[in-house]
């Protein structure tokens, strides 16, 4: 078993059931929070693959291009390869080889790059705008803010440094609106706050429950 295994929070009944990994069950994490957790956020291009005979299911590992790092640069500054689990069932990640670019987030371990379903991974084209400033920019700003999931009502923010993150509630479900659009910030006040807009934040919208 690979060390990011370890790490791995399987909670709950979350099913990745969209990844075709009905055993894998993860905790939902806001990209922010994904990017503040994680030891290397790269965008990168898988341009190979070889499988390992490591562990009861082998290590899959991906030679990669990376495109840029927002993330990592004193863990490692520049990463060629990147290891997951070969197996699905193990929270496995599968990518398609000469044909997208991802958003890869992992931790580090040996001087290596780790990571699997549970870990914030997205094609670069399915991100959306608000993400991608998000992560030049956004998100660092807000790895002091704590996001508070909320899964039924009534949820409550309990101190000044947390967002309410309800994207859970919606219909929808996860990802919502709040993990596609918004950032949580601390602002000029010392509270921190959901953020979406085109100028630095400021104290005019600090609102601990919105949107």
């Amino acid at each position: 078993m690979t060390p990011w295994l370890g790490l791995v929070v399987l909670l709950g009944s979350w099913s990745l059931g969209d990844w075709g990994a009905e055993a894998c069950t993860c905790s939902p994490s806001h990209p922010q929070d994904a990017f503040c957790n994680s030891d290397i956020v790269i965008r990168a291009k898988v341009v190979g693959k070889k499988l390992l005979k490591e562990g009861p299911f082998g290590t899959m590992v991906y030679t990669i291009k990376q495109m840029k790092m927002y993330r990592g640069f004193t863990k490692m500054p520049h990463v060629q390869y990147i290891h997951t689990e070969a197996s699905e069932s193990l929270c496995g990640l599968k990518l398609e080889v000469n044909k997208y670019q991802y958003l890869l987030t992992g931790r580090v371990y040996d001087g290596k790059m780790y990571t699997g379903l549970c870990n914030f991974v997205e094609r670069w084209d399915q991100l959306t705008l608000s993400q991608r400033k998000g992560l030049n920019y956004r998100y660092h700003l807000g790895c002091n803010c704590k996001i508070k999931s909320c899964y039924y009502l009534p949820c409550f923010v309990t101190s000044k440094n947390e967002c309410l993150w309800t994207d859970m509630l919606s219909n929808f479900g996860y990802p919502g609106y709040q993990s596609k659009h918004y950032a949580c910030i601390r602002q000029k006040g010392g509270y921190c706050s959901w953020y979406r807009g085109w100028a630095p934040p400021d104290k005019s919208i600090i609102n601990a429950t919105d949107p």
